[in-house]
């Protein structure tokens, strides 16, 4: 998986790095658990924007139970019967399916 730092992603989007960290916060980007909000997934950035429909989702896990350790795994397991993963749904744009799968994940 590729990673982006806060600096690229801010390049990407056209904020400045300080609004990159302050989407992490607010729960509508998310970096690598681990990372220190050092390491951005780039498929969470799309055509110039945050992934259409990833803050919502993330929120949904988030208020189903999910760590970030297990939101995190959840975005990039691959799920066959997507098929991909939930994170590649989210890009080809079927976020319909993505989060009622999400809400019924949730524990």
């Amino acid at each position: 998986m590729e990673t982006l730092t806060p600096a690229e992603v801010a390049d990407a989007l056209g904020v400045s790095p300080n609004r990159v960290r302050q989407l992490i916060r607010d729960g509508k980007l998310m970096a690598v658990p681990g990372s220190g909000n050092a390491k951005i997934p780039a498929d969470f950035i799309q055509e110039g924007a945050v992934l259409k429909h990833l803050p919502g989702l993330l929120t949904v896990l988030r208020d189903g139970g999910f760590s970030e350790q297990e939101t995190f795994d959840w975005l990039f397991r691959e799920d066959e019967s997507l098929p991909g993963t939930p994170v590649q749904a989210l890009r080809d744009d079927r976020h319909t399916e993505v989060t009622r799968r999400a809400q019924a994940s949730a524990f």
